[in-house]
């Protein structure tokens, strides 16, 4: 589902779309220029929604929650603007970059502020802006009454599983309308296995999730790790193992499991060619030699580099950067002219 509204009249049409995924009382006191987009889209049984929006407030009541029998996490990060949560207790301040967690079965009262002077997503200034995921609370290995001291909350996303949980997140967001099935089922899984180490390292519990949660989650912070790291010439599974303290038998064994034969090995190189390819094909790189961009994909020999490059590809480093150049961007003067 993807919308996009303007002036009062929209703002009904938002606030109904909004209510297909959450049961709120939703107001705004911008309603008579409302502004806003919503695109959600289903990854099995989790929902994964990106909006942007002016300034509203959301309020769940006892009521509410009567009338609904479906128990779900709300989790939000928020990439723009502010707002305030109130679950019972001392409302809680939101910034830019925190995530936060609501429950369906708890009543809650939250305001949401653009920052004046900041550019949303939807092209208006001054919008509040975040990507997030509905998921029946049922599937979270964490009892509900463990999690509940967290909900409502500020919690920071720039350190540890929260660091994987937002990219995760934002990457979700952005991919989730291209996901084929069997993608949209891993994906589910990887979300609920981020979440609930994310929550258990919130709770100081992380010996509570089942084994299979934390060697999922272990082998995402392996693969977060390679993609920030592949640079180096000298990252290698015996580097990535060392830095996970786990040993390499182990790596070995659960990364080949997971990745249905792939090696670690193979990992690493598939993602340097594959950032070589697009490196080459980017056009704010296009003066760098070849050889740099190799090495600043971990790929010092040059000659090493042509030759696993083009038995991946099918052509040369070379080739591929000149047949980038000639592809007509969409919309620039010459497609439109070739059209």
């Amino acid at each position: 589902m993807q919308a996009g509204t303007t002036g009062s009249e929209s703002f009904e049409q938002w606030r109904e779309t909004m209510r297909h995924t959450r049961a709120a009382e939703l107001t705004s006191e911008h309603a008579d220029t409302f502004a806003a987009v919503v695109h959600q889209t289903h990854v099995g049984p989790v929902s994964v929604l990106k909006t942007s929006f002016p300034s509203i407030q959301v309020r769940r009541t006892q009521r509410m929650i009567r009338r609904c029998d479906q128990e779900l996490y709300h989790l939000t990060l928020l990439t723009s603007g502010r707002g305030l949560v109130e679950t019972g207790g001392a409302p809680q301040p939101l910034t830019a970059g925190n995530l936060h967690l609501v429950a369906s079965p708890q009543p809650y009262d939250a305001r949401f502020r653009g920052e004046p002077g900041e550019p949303g997503a939807s092209g208006e200034r001054a919008h509040v802006d975040g990507v997030g995921v509905d998921l029946p609370m049922s599937m979270l290995p964490l009892p509900a009454r463990r999690v509940r001291p967290l909900l409502g909350r500020a919690l920071p996303a720039d350190r540890g599983a929260g660091v994987l949980l937002a990219t995760f997140l934002t990457g979700l967001a952005a991919q989730a309308a291209l996901l084929r099935p069997g993608e949209a089922a891993r994906l589910s899984t990887a979300t609920v296995d981020l979440l609930s180490a994310w929550l258990a390292g919130q709770l100081d519990i992380e010996g509570s999730l089942p084994p299979q949660t934390r060697q999922a989650v272990m082998l995402h912070r392996v693969k977060s790790f390679i993609h920030q790291n592949l640079h180096h010439p000298d990252l290698t599974p015996s580097v990535v193992a060392a830095a996970h303290h786990v040993s390499l038998s182990y790596l070995h064994r659960e990364f080949t499991r997971d990745s249905q034969g792939e090696t670690l090995a193979a990992f690493i190189r598939r993602q340097r060619l594959a950032k070589a390819y697009r490196d080459l094909a980017d056009p704010a790189l296009h003066d760098l030699p070849v050889h740099v961009v190799a090495a600043r994909c971990g790929i010092p020999q040059a000659s090493v580099f042509t030759r696993a490059f083009k038995a991946t590809h099918g052509m040369t480093p070379s080739d591929h950067r000149r047949r980038a150049r000639t592809v007509v961007p969409p919309g620039s003067e010459h497609a439109q002219a070739a059209e």
